[in-house]
């Protein structure tokens, strides 16, 4: 569980942190606990951070990520972790999810508990009065003029981080005005829901994993099916095609044969009839030559007749001399 605590001073975020710590085995980081750590350990960041402090400036935020970074990496941060004073700004926050997204983690949730500043003005006036009353002394920062200060400087910085949350789906808002037991009560019931929700996220996402597997893969069957039947569906349309080309075949040679049929008499009657002209020429021609023939014995008959009979009476007339 990752959580972040937002609230102005005197919320009570540091109660919650630390029942928080207490029920889900996560640890507290403070910024400022972290970056003496880091100094007394000697770490890289440590050193840079020490020089800075030294000369009195403030901290970059490129450091405090740094050794954010190298703390949520150690043993005790496994479980998760709750940031107390960290992200003030909307760029720190930025920075938080690019750190966490660059190590495969996320952020839970960023609570919020929302309190009437009026009322919190009263209540240190009130734990002024009472520890003054008992006669202890009040630290310098727990006052109402120290508080009016915080109040506007965390409107100013720190309050943007509400609607930077709230784009992002991660932010819870508890009424921080109930009794400090009831807080607790209401914070543990939303973390159970936003637990149960993340266990149940990547079985959520498997199922939906399969579900888009399983309908990927049914297409893939209907086109399985499908396919065998498209290409017995073209083997049949070649099949068939061959079968309409010869029935177009057939039909052709049918209807040349029927038109040979048809032109075969006509062509059968044109020929007999030539043939026909033919044997009757030549009956004709016969029948002339025959004519002719008679016609010129006839008159080779005739002429031999006629010559005898000249000779005759040639014969007779020197006679009679």
């Amino acid at each position: 569980m990752r959580l972040i605590l937002l609230g102005p001073p005197g919320a009570g975020k540091g109660t919650q942190a630390q029942r928080l710590v207490a029920r889900h085995g996560i640890v507290q980081l403070s910024t400022g606990d972290m970056l003496r750590a880091a100094v007394a350990a000697g770490t890289e960041v440590g050193l840079k951070a020490k020089d800075i402090m030294a000369a009195g400036g403030l901290v970059p935020d490129e450091v405090v990520i740094g050794i954010i970074s190298d703390r949520i990496e150690q043993p005790d941060a496994v479980n998760g972790f709750i940031l107390d004073g960290f992200p003030r700004t909307v760029p720190q926050a930025q920075a938080l999810d690019r750190l966490l997204k660059s190590k495969g983690l996320y952020l839970d949730a960023a609570v919020e508990l929302r309190v009437n500043e009026s009322a919190l003005i009263a209540r240190v006036e009130s734990r002024v009065a009472e520890m003054t009353a008992r006669g202890e002394t009040v630290r310098a920062d727990d006052t109402p003029e120290v508080l009016l200060k915080r109040l506007a400087a965390y409107r100013t910085s720190t309050e943007p981080l509400i609607h930077y949350y709230s784009e992002r789906r991660k932010l819870v808002t508890i009424d921080g005005m109930m009794a400090i037991d009831e807080v607790t009560l209401e914070i543990d019931r939303v973390l159970g829901a936003i637990r149960v929700s993340v266990t149940s996220k990547p079985a959520r996402k498997t199922a939906k994993k399969a579900a888009t597997k399983k309908k990927s893969v049914a297409p893939k069957k209907v086109a399985a099916k499908a396919k065998p039947a498209k290409k017995a569906a073209k083997a049949k349309k070649v099949v068939k095609a061959p079968a309409k080309k010869a029935k177009a075949a057939k039909k052709a040679v049918k209807t040349s044969a029927a038109k040979k049929a048809v032109k075969a008499p006509k062509k059968a009657a044109k020929t007999g009839s030539k043939a026909k002209a033919v044997k009757s020429t030549g009956k004709s021609a016969n029948k002339a030559v025959k004519t002719v023939k008679k016609a010129a014995k006839k008159s080779a008959k005739k002429a031999g007749k006629t010559s005898a009979k000249s000779v005759r009476k040639l014969a007779k007339k020197r006679a009679k001399r």
